[in-house]
């Protein structure tokens, strides 16, 4: 299993919202090519970035701070944002190795596969961020401001899903509130969609968590506040990961 520390970046800083709230921020003020740096420092080989602006806003894109991040020499997966292939070569010049898409792979499936097809499947991680309500996980779309009525099956089912390599899958209600992740959701998703390679996101506390994350079959884990908050280090999840 993968760790992927993350870096949120809103107007070039590196922050965290609390279960996707962005009146919820808290600003860590670091420089996030530094952060990045440091993460390299300590054996991370991958960092997760994400441009909440350009989730959000869409046009607001933060590309510069990602190169910064990229050009440190770690491997970049990053999102929030992309809509069309202008977003894609822009982060792929950037040096991004990996693009998350979002709210496109959640509205616009045929779109997303058809650049699956023309950039490589392996270039994309699908995010789909989903809320429980009326008894099923539903996608957000926007930055989280917008919840469909249909189901993450349905989202996912509008794939060929053996094109699909990465994916992951984030519960915003856990989001940085380190509750401890939604192994259930993880362990079913890779029980009844085995052939892609998912990631687990959100409200990851403790070292503990990467174990039972790891016994569900996920293939990566992504982690924020736990981090920055300073539940465990970067060298100790990593650490965690090799003996388990």
């Amino acid at each position: 299993m993968i760790l992927y520390p993350a870096i949120d970046l809103l107007d070039g800083r590196v922050v965290r919202l609390l279960k996707g709230e962005f009146n919820a921020v808290t600003d860590y003020g670091a420089d996030p090519a530094a952060v990045a740096e440091e993460f390299k420092a300590d054996g991370s080989p991958w960092v997760h970035v994400v441009d909440l602006a350009g989730a959000r806003d869409g046009e607001r894109r933060q590309t510069p701070a990602i190169k910064a991040v990229s050009d440190t020499g770690i491997k970049v997966q990053s999102g929030g944002g992309i809509r069309g292939r202008r977003d894609i070569d822009a982060l792929l010049a950037a040096g991004v190795e990996r693009l998350v898409v979002g709210s496109v792979a959640i509205s616009d499936p045929d779109t997303v596969q058809t650049w699956m097809s023309e950039y490589g499947a392996e270039r994309f991680n699908l995010a789909f961020d989903v809320r429980y309500l009326n008894g099923a996980y539903r996608p957000a779309i926007k930055g989280w401001t917008d919840v469909l009525t249909v189901t993450l099956d349905d989202v996912i089912q509008a794939y060929d899903q053996s094109a699909i390599i990465h994916a992951m899958a984030t519960d915003i209600g856990r989001d940085g509130d380190l509750s401890g992740p939604n192994v259930e959701l993880y362990a079913d998703l890779v029980r009844r969609y085995s052939d892609i390679q998912w990631q687990a996101s959100g409200g990851i506390s403790a070292l503990d968590d990467f174990a039972i994350l790891r016994r569900a079959g996920v293939a990566g884990a992504i982690s924020g506040r736990a981090l920055y908050e300073g539940e465990f280090t970067l060298k100790e999840a990593l650490a965690c990961l090799q003996d388990a």
